[in-house]
């Protein structure tokens, strides 16, 4: 019987460690927190948007980073057959806007009780409260791991689904980076993405839980437009955040560490044409013609919107209504669809949802998950250099990286 190692029992360790397992194998998946899913727990504000119902080139075309590799492994293990298996394991599903797929009690604890029942029907010995301290590597073949200085588990094969830096407090630390790195394998420098970008402007401060609904954000890199999308985002003490700014951050991560800042416009009126507009601002503004330019605002704009707003138009707030010229109004018109902000960094591996970067899969066979270097060794889930945006396309990768290395690794 041969023996494969899972190390890390988050989402791509559950699905390795559960495909790998069948009448010819011994699974040990080894988890060093005091239980399976600890990440998973606090995924889609402990909601877990598990997977997108979308098809799978639609989600395909929602991967960032080397969308090319995960052909096998998503046309193997599909949402669909994310979803069934849920569902077949006393986890009902439902589906939400943007196709995206929540339990239907939105508790992710019903995702991760699922797939512990799974693991245990199945036979595999999970180990709590087990550290990896580095691989067993023999004449480039991997054979075991070492979980404290002297003491090894051998075996047939080994899993790395150890995850990124993303969230550490719930023990992802770049292990499998260090592991990677000292059996051979080239990795990608890792950044924070779909999380949360700090700006420069003072007054978002001021704008603290102001969340914009249906709004466009656009992000440039000087006059070159890197990123823009049409959905929802948030004000935070420090800059901008809510699922249009995450998946920005996905795109232009990068490209903020490389040029220091970059700048973003928000079109506060997307469903409006300029003319449009102008005829909106002209009729609300002959209904409040006695009033200050600073109290003329309340329908076009939030509450706290309005003096920010107000204060970039070049109007002085204490112009009457009536005596704000053409040329002015049709100035708040372009502010209104183009309301800027300066993004200086995003926030840390802390408030990052997942992370950007890690092994090269240049070093890994898409076919298989098997590393092209060391022999019987397989990667899965985020510690591999893939990522996608918002909407649980990043936990399928999890998944079909992990089913697919599993299912490998059980062949060897």
């Amino acid at each position: 019987m041969k023996t494969v190692l899972v190390i890390g029992g988050g989402a791509s360790g559950m699905a390795a460690a559960a495909f790998a397992k069948n009448e010819n194998t011994r699974v040990i998946l080894l988890e060093k927190n005091e239980k399976t899913g600890k990440k998973l727990y606090i995924t889609g504000k402990g909601r877990c948007n598990l997977t997108n119902a979308s098809d799978i080139e639609t989600i395909l075309g929602n991967v960032v980073t080397n969308p090319r590799f995960l052909y096998s492994a998503l046309y193997g293990f599909s949402n669909e057959d994310m979803m069934r298996l849920m569902e077949e394991n006393g986890c009902p599903l439902k589906t939400e806007r943007g196709n995206r797929v929540f339990p239907l009690s939105d508790h992710s604890s019903d995702v991760i009780r699922a797939w512990n029942r799974i693991l245990q029907e199945r036979g595999v010995e999970v180990r709590l409260r087990t550290e990896v301290s580095g691989l067993v590597i023999r004449d480039k073949t991997a054979c075991g791991v070492r979980i404290s200085p002297g003491k090894e588990i051998l075996s047939d094969a080994v899993i790395v689904c150890t995850g990124g830096l993303s969230y550490p407090v719930t023990g992802s630390t770049g292990d499998g980076y260090r592991f990677a790195e000292e059996s051979g394998h080239r990795v990608v420098d890792s950044i924070p993405s779909l999380v949360p970008f700090d700006c420069e402007e003072a007054f978002v401060s001021d704008l603290s839980g102001l969340s914009l609904k249906n709004v466009r954000l656009t992000v440039r890199n000087r006059s070159h437009t890197i990123f823009s999308d049409f959905g929802e985002m948030l004000f935070t003490h420090t800059g901008i955040s809510g699922p249009l700014v995450l998946s920005a951050s996905a795109v232009c991560g990068r490209i903020l560490r490389k040029e220091g800042r970059l700048s973003a416009e928000i079109d506060l009126k997307p469903a409006l044409r300029e003319e449009e507009l102008d005829r909106r601002i002209v009729r609300d503004f002959s209904e409040e013609q006695n009033k200050d330019f600073r109290n003329s605002l309340s329908k076009l704009l939030p509450g706290k919107l309005q003096a920010p707003v107000a204060a970039c138009s070049g109007i002085s707030p204490d112009k009457k209504v009536h005596d704000i010229t053409r040329e002015e109004r049709i100035a708040l018109v372009k502010l209104l669809k183009a309301f800027p902000l300066t993004i200086m960094r995003t926030r840390g591996f802390s408030e990052a949802v997942i992370t950007k970067g890690g092994i090269s899969v240049k070093d890994v066979d898409p076919s298989t998950m098997e590393s092209r270097i060391i022999k019987n060794l397989y990667f899965a889930g985020e510690v591999l250099d893939l990522d996608a945006l918002t909407g649980g396309y990043n936990l399928q990768i999890a998944w079909s990286t992990g089913v697919l290395a599993g299912r490998s690794a059980s062949a060897v």
